[in-house]
Parts: C-alpha cells; structure tokens; sequence
C-alpha cells in the first residue's frame, strides 16, 4: 500500500499481539478512511479514556488522536533507513542527558503474584538498554504499594490492565504524567512464546526511550505509520522495534540487534 496502511493495523488492532502479541493475518486498504472511521478503529482505554494506535502507543486525548491521524495521512516518511526516533517538531523526541540516567519507576504491587515477575522481567530488558546507550532505569521499589500515574516521585510507572486488546503498551518522551506508564496486560503472564515478557518490555521501554516501530519505514511492510520519524541507523527487520507481522524477520523472541545497539548510542551518546 502506497500512502495509507490497513485501519485495523494503524488503529493498533491485531499487532503484535495487538501489541506485541501472536501474529495475525493483515488485510491492506488503499483508500483513506475518515478520523471518524479511524476513531472508532481505535482502542479506547475504558480507565484513561485515552486511546492506543500502532498495537501499544498511548494518546491520551481525541485531539492527539486526531493530530496523530493528520500526521499519518500527511505522507511517509522520506529517510531511508535500524532504530527511528520520534520526530516532532523539527526535533527529536528523547530525554534530556541528565533525565535519561534517571528514568525511575514503580512497579505496582496490585500484579499479585505476579509482582517479582514484572520486577525482574523490566530489570533485564533495561539492563540491555542501559548496556547500549547512556541511558539508566531506576527502580523505586519504595513507591510501588502506591504506584499510580498520580505518583510523581517516578517519571514513570507499572501497571497490570485486562484488556485482551494488547500485551502491553508505552509512551514517549514528550507524553504528561498521567500518560507515563507501562500497561501489561494480564494475558501477557500466559503462553506468549516465541516471545516472552522481557522481550516484550524490551519493546515498550525502546519506546519509552523515543523510539518507533521499525517497521513504518518502508511501505513494503504493509505497516506504515506516520511521517514522524527520523532515522539513526540503516532499516534492520530484526530490529526490536519490528512487529515480525510486518515483514519482520526476527522469528525468535524480540532482542536488541546490532543495529538496535548502534541507533541507541547515537541517540543518547
């Protein structure tokens, strides 16, 4: 599809899981559907009443998701190119030098029994991160029996959600604090394989770090996104950041590739 992908896709239905979820078939359309088709395509959280487009992005406002909507019609992003940042405004979307080394978090003691798993899962997929760029995640465990997205003696935080719509989802840089969270659904806890929770919160948290999904940046993925994007590294198809659905080509669970590694540093050196 030359300029807009399939509206199931690029509302964030049925990718990766839904979000980084079991592959499904994609249907492409090449007529551009309406915001008002485009909206009711789109998953609204029944808690935020915020809305997640492209399987596991959060706007929390129907007028960011209208701005998003003019943004993927506007048409595609021109960089060839493995890692995209977001790029808004004639900037970069990413944290300051002295913010990046103190992403701190809580992770909500509401998953239960599943609480040391969360813990563990996001402290090894920030640890590959932090391996590749000048980047830090700081676990605040102090915070987490009162880890909300009111709490802000945490940049971000840790959340479990029921919905059967993705596995997980983030936020960028730029979103507000009561946006700043990672939502994992509870479906997330079972037989998710090839894929496993660190891989998916390897994911989220390329997002949390301004990242977008590798797969926009080619047509020939059928999964293009928006124009948004501008490119550090040559487009990689094992990337981390590439729903495999997608014409991706990492087959096993979602890891950081060279590619992934080289983008990470050149963005926060």
């Amino acid at each position: 599809m030359a300029k807009f992908r399939s509206i199931a896709l690029l509302a964030g239905i049925s990718v990766l899981g839904s979000a980084c979820g079991a592959p499904e078939s994609e249907t492409q359309d090449t007529q551009q559907v309406s915001f008002e088709e485009f909206r009711a395509g789109a998953y609204q959280e029944p808690e935020s009443g915020g809305f997640v487009v492209d399987g596991d992005i959060f706007l929390p406002t129907e007028s960011e998701l209208r701005e998003f909507y003019e943004q993927s019609v506007g048409g595609i992003g021109t960089q060839q190119g493995a890692l995209a940042v977001y790029y808004s405004g004639g900037r970069d979307i990413k944290w300051s030098a002295s913010q990046a080394l103190n992403l701190t978090y809580c992770v909500s003691t509401k998953f239960g029994g599943n609480y040391t798993r969360v813990v563990n899962a996001m402290k090894s997929a920030a640890a590959e991160w932090e391996a590749a760029a000048n980047v830090k995640f700081v676990h605040v465990s102090a915070e987490d029996s009162k880890c909300t997205n009111r709490n802000n003696n945490v940049v971000f935080d840790v959340n479990q959600t029921n919905t059967s719509q993705y596995l997980a989802r983030a936020f960028f840089p730029n979103s507000a604090r009561r946006s700043a969270n990672v939502l994992i659904s509870t479906t997330s806890f079972q037989n998710i394989a090839p894929w496993t929770l660190e891989g998916v919160l390897r994911h989220e948290l390329g997002h949390v770090l301004g990242f977008r999904h590798e797969h926009t940046r080619l047509t020939s993925t059928g999964c293009y996104e928006d124009n948004a994007w501008r490119a550090l590294t040559p487009y990689d198809s094992s990337s981390v950041m590439h729903y495999p659905q997608c014409s991706g080509t990492q087959t096993g669970d979602l890891v950081l590739t060279s590619d992934d590694r080289s983008g990470a540093r050149a963005l926060y050196p």
